[in-house]
């Protein structure tokens, strides 16, 4: 972590020089324990000496003590509240202990007053990109990033992540623009072709989203969730034994990979396989209790071959999980109306009907919106 130290000549002429000579000598040696040993008996003498403090939060950061980093730093500033050097450093221990609010308000005023096209505001996009990206404030970090990556065109990391911070904040032509700023630098990279498909799956464009992660199989067939994108992408298009069949291999790459479980045991429940579907969502439910749809279809198979009572347990699991969903609340009334429990299965029908005509006055919305309101006309005296 780089510090730019700067000492008021007034300081200099009260201080006792030879603490502070042997505490840099040791510093530059690499000796951290005894020059802070040093550090700390300049402060004896002089209890607001800045530069100590900043040497002392320099020596902590080097040995990743942020926290106590953080402290000296900020006691630093007491003394030199517009050295710019102890800002940057109190931001980067401040971003490196993941207090990142904090730290963007360090870099933000550093970034302003910097000098235009300058190494800091290269630097200080790339800290305030990637904290709003710490934070999950990804519409936040896309411009910083941009700034960062048109700098640094080979820089792959960077564009992965400005790519991800797009596909998150929604800004999906920005993945696609990015994805084809990868390819000049890397034309097989997965994880490219992975967003570049999710965003097109999120433009509904199912079969360029398809074709995008084909392509991410054939670069890295080892790429984490590579083959469940493409079979999650293959099962919303009802290509149930090719679904699967991606599914599968997704589970030779990671054996405990619930959403792979749970979609590839629908895709056996779709082909009418349920003595293969059930083990399946059983291994997913003990592996994510909360996915819903695993507990939706094990309840929907259990009470098919006759076992009510289990099924009953797994699809009230689904309703909580998921009260919105029609099919839940469809499944729960016909199960209530097989064993005898009319009122409960009239309540559960009267829930699935109210969101489905939900669902339709959604839709009709969109297609037909309401006429714009009628302008006032203008009046003349």
């Amino acid at each position: 972590m780089a510090l730019v130290l700067a000492v008021c000549s007034a300081q200099s002429s009260v201080r006792n020089s030879s603490p502070r000579e042997a505490a840099l000598a040791l510093e530059q040696q690499g000796e951290n324990a005894e020059a802070e040993t040093e550090w700390t008996a300049v402060l004896k003498a002089h209890p607001a000496d800045s530069e100590a403090y900043a040497h002392l939060g320099l020596l902590e950061a080097r040995q990743e003590h942020y926290k106590q980093a953080i402290v000296f730093y900020r006691k630093a500033l007491i003394g030199a509240p517009h050295m710019r050097s102890l800002h940057l450093n109190l931001g980067l221990a401040l971003f490196k202990a993941g207090e990142l609010k904090p730290a963007i308000m360090e870099f933000g005023p550093l970034l302003k007053s910097a000098p235009p096209n300058s190494p800091e505001v290269d630097r200080l996009d790339v800290l305030l990109g990637m904290a709003y990206y710490g934070q999950q404030d990804y519409a936040r970090a896309v411009p910083y990033l941009k700034a960062a990556a048109a700098r640094d065109p080979q820089n792959l990391e960077l564009r992965l992540t400005l790519a991800h911070s797009c596909l998150w904040s929604k800004q999906y032509q920005c993945v696609l623009d990015t994805y084809h700023e990868i390819l000049l630098q890397n034309a097989e990279s997965a994880e490219a072709d992975m967003l570049a498909g999710e965003a097109l799956d999120s433009l509904k464009d199912p079969a360029g989203a398809i074709k995008q992660f084909r392509a991410a199989v054939q670069s890295n067939p080892k790429e984490p969730d590579v083959h469940f994108g493409l079979g999650y992408l293959l099962w919303t298009q009802r290509q149930y034994p090719e679904a699967a069949t991606e599914l599968q291999a997704e589970l030779v790459n990671d054996p405990n990979h619930a959403m792979a479980l749970t979609y590839l045991g629908d895709a056996e429940l779709q082909l009418n396989n349920p003595e293969s579907a059930r083990p399946l969502l059983e291994k997913a439910i003990r592996i994510n209790p909360s996915v819903e749809l695993a507990h939706l279809d094990l309840g929907v198979l259990l009470s098919d071959a006759g076992h009510d009572g289990e099924g009953l347990r797994e699809l009230q699991i689904a309703a909580r999980l998921a009260p919105g969903d029609t099919d839940v609340h469809w499944r729960l009334g016909r199960l209530y109306r097989k064993m005898g429990r009319m009122q409960e299965a009239k309540l559960e029908f009267s829930k699935a009907n109210s969101l489905h005509k939900a669902e339709n006055d959604a839709v009709i919305q969109k297609m037909s919106p309401p006429p714009a309101a009628p302008t006032t006309p203008a009046t003349h005296p």
